[in-house]
Parts: C-alpha cells; structure tokens; sequence
C-alpha cells in the first residue's frame, strides 16, 4: 500500500532537507558571536563551533585584570560555556579539537581530539573561520625558559597566576609597550611587584601619535614602573637563583621571577594557507566586504582577516574583539540571506593605565603621513567638565581632518575622566562621515 504523509509531514521533511550545515572553527569572540546571530536568523540550520582550547567566548580583554585580580572569579572571565551554547543556543560546541585539513571539493574538515588522537571528518554547506591570531614570540636565545609568557587564553592566565603563586615573584619584565603590555604591568604593579617594562621603539602605544602617548610615560614612573625605550630584549638566561635574566639591547641584564612578551600578534592563517585561500598582503586571509573568502562557501571573521580601513581604503589588520563580533554578524546575516556588509574598520580602542586613559580612533597621523593623505590637524587643551565645578581634570584632542571639506579623519585622546565618553561621539563622527563644523555645531 502506498505511503500517505500529512502536511505537515511533508512541511517538516522539506525543511530538514533545507536545513544548512554551518561549521565555525574557532569559539572566541568571532566565532561565538557568528553562531549566535545565525541562530537568532535561523532556528533549522545545524550550527557547529570546534574550539582547539577547553574554553569558548571568554572575555580576553579582562585577561590582564584577572591576573591583577581585578576580576576575582575565572567564571567572571567565561561569556558563555558549551551547555549555555548548547541549551540556550543549540548550538553544539566541540572543544579540545583542532581543525587542520580542509578538503573544499568535498567540503569537509579534517578534526582532531587533541586530547585522545581520534580524527574525525566533518561536512558543511558553509564553513565560518574564526581562528583568531597567535602571540608573536620572536626566536631569541632563552625565549623558551619557564617564568616566560605571552597572554593570550585563559589558560595562559591561569599559567601566570600559579607561576607568580609559586615563585612568590616579587620582579617583573614586561616586553612591549602596547595594550597588553600596559595592561599587565598595571596589573603586575597591582600584585605588588616591580615591574620593568622595555620597549624597543621611542614610544610606547605604537598606534598612536607620540606627543599624545608622552603622559603615559610619566604616569608609569609616577607608579614605580621603571620604563625602558629604545631598547628591546635580544635574549634571556637563567640565572644562578633560577631566576630570569632579560638581556637588552644594550647587554644590559635586567633580573626577573616573571617575563611576559606584548610583542603584539599575528593572524592565524595555517589552516586558510593549507585550503589555498587567498591570503592578502598584511598577512591576514583575504575578504570581501560580506566576508567571504575566495572560497565563495567559506567565511573568515575575526583578528585573522584583512581587512579596509575606513578612513584610507587600505589594507590593514585589527586584532580587536568589537570589530571580530561585527563581521561575525555581518557573516551570519549574509550566510542566512540577509543584505548585509561591513564597511571597514577603524580601530577604536580604549586603554586605561593606572589614573591615565588613552583613546583613540581613525587614523592617526602617523598613518595619514605615510599613506600620503593630505590633513590638518588641531589640539584642545581643556578640563573633563566645567573648571569651576570639583574634580574637573584636564584632558587633550587630537583631531584630524581634511582640510578641504573638514571631513574628520582621526582622533586622540588623553586624560584622566571623561575620554571613553568624548571617542565615542569621534567614532560615530568618523562613521557618518561628519566634518569638523559639524562638530561645532554638536
């Protein structure tokens, strides 16, 4: 006898057969939060998230301060864990397996349990690639002794933490005057250690122009920091109390219980490489504005893309969790049929170091001068809020604009209230394409 199916037999049939098959590889801030918008924009599809670590969508930006114990709790740090993907979400998290082959006529992936050895090979209809970037660790003499680090995982955190513990290390080497550089020592000061920190160029925060980054150095002495520029590590040696011995530059020898290299980082493009994507001239995987790849079935989002700059239209890399999470979402919505682009970065970032925040966004003029832009710039010195009211503290402007119709092109801040506030209205100036009368106007 023939088979009959009711309607909605055949209705749910038909959108099983339907249902996309999307794999993420990577669960930090791009990959975690590409799969919650796709499920927000789609209850049917089959969404997977493999994640070489134990952990997914944990909070890198607080890692510094969970060291300092700023963030007392690790859970703190833990946006989401695999049971809330997967019982809010259904979303199936897979940790503690590193995707290395991607076969793209098969569309497949090649995953293995980096815990057992077992390999298992998963299809897709779409594959996202989230696999974010790894710490540069240049190959110096001694780079690989215990007591040195790179923060990059919770893991990496965790390793600090019982290393200071166990040591009861009371100095600390900080190579690199970046982001995280600053952040951990301020949070190394935090633990009561002394802290050196050492940079190889004349300004610390390397992205910002130098006469808006000359407080910080004073602020840094001011907490005890003993700040080094213009001097780099060429080495490191244990030394005779199984102690670190940081060797500068100028053979110098700065004794250390912990060392942690901010050298900056560099996308992670292996997996990207071995399919044969195109990879673009800064080193990172190359997209388009939906954020495909040359592979029209695969998606890159996050610190391992290239990506536009808003301002010059150039090629450039931003390892920064806010642009990760907009190009993630912006994949989900075209993945799921949605009109959608991104229109390029602009590196907004905010930094606090000890009293002092640092903001900046667009491009700096730095930049500006070496891509052969034509600008004016302009400086405001003035309180946080009004002189006569308590507390008001000053603060510098940078602005930079065009100077044949005032488009904004840039911005910096520094001071110790009131700067995360005033980059905001900068950053969303730079987005509307607003000018410097504008602004007047505001």
């Amino acid at each position: 006898m023939e088979q009959l199916f009711q309607p909605w037999q055949l209705a749910a049939e038909a959108m099983y057969m339907s249902r996309k098959r999307v794999l993420i590889v990577g669960g930090v801030a791009g990959g975690a939060s590409c799969a919650a918008r796709l499920r927000r924009l789609d209850e049917q599809a089959e969404i997977f998230i493999f994640e070489r670590g134990p952990e997914v969508s944990y909070a890198s930006c607080g890692l510094p301060y969970y060291v300092g114990g700023v963030i007392s709790q690790r859970q703190h740090l833990l946006v989401a864990t695999p049971e809330r993907f997967r019982d809010y979400f259904r979303v199936e998290v897979r940790t503690r397996r590193e995707v290395r082959r991607i076969d793209r006529q098969a569309k497949t992936i090649e995953v293995h349990n980096v815990e057992t050895g077992a390999v298992e090979i998963e299809r897709y209809d779409v594959l996202v690639l989230a696999p974010g970037a790894t710490p540069v660790r240049p190959p110096l003499p001694g780079i690989d002794l215990p007591g040195i680090f790179a923060l990059r995982s919770v893991q990496d955190a965790d390793r600090i933490n019982a290393w200071a513990a166990q040591r009861r290390a009371s100095q600390a080497v900080v190579v690199g005057g970046g982001y995280i550089g600053l952040e951990m020592v301020e949070n190394l000061v935090r633990r009561q250690m002394n802290v050196t920190l050492i940079e190889k160029l004349d300004q610390l925060m390397p992205a910002m122009d130098p006469e808006m980054v000359a407080p910080l150095s004073d602020e840094l002495r001011r907490q005890g920091v003993k700040l080094r520029l213009c001097c780099g590590a060429k080495a490191f040696e244990r030394g005779n109390d199984d102690s670190i011995l940081v060797i500068t530059d100028d053979n110098q020898r700065i004794r250390a219980d912990l060392v942690i290299l901010a050298l900056g980082v560099k996308p992670d493009v292996q997996l990207a490489e071995q399919a044969g994507l195109e990879i673009g001239s800064t080193g990172g995987i190359r997209v388009d504005e939906q954020m495909r790849t040359s592979d029209p079935h695969i998606f890159a989002v996050g610190d391992a893309v290239e990506v536009t700059d808003f301002v010059t239209g150039r090629p450039r890399l931003v390892a920064l969790a806010g642009p990760a999470s907009r190009q993630a979402r912006v994949a989900a919505d075209v993945i799921c049929g949605r009109p959608s682009r991104y229109r390029g970065a602009q590196g907004t970032a905010v930094v606090g170091v000890f009293d002092l925040t640092l903001a900046m966004t667009g491009a700096s003029e730095k930049t500006l001068r070496q891509e052969g832009i034509a600008y004016q710039k302009s400086y405001t010195h003035s309180p946080h809020h009004a002189s006569y009211y308590p507390g008001a503290q000053p603060m510098t402007i940078k602005l930079l604009f065009d100077p044949d119709d005032g488009r904004v092109l840039g911005a910096q801040i520094v001071g110790r209230a009131g700067v995360d506030k005033r980059i905001d209205v900068l950053a969303m100036a730079i987005q509307m394409g607003a000018t410097v009368y504008d602004l007047e106007q505001a």
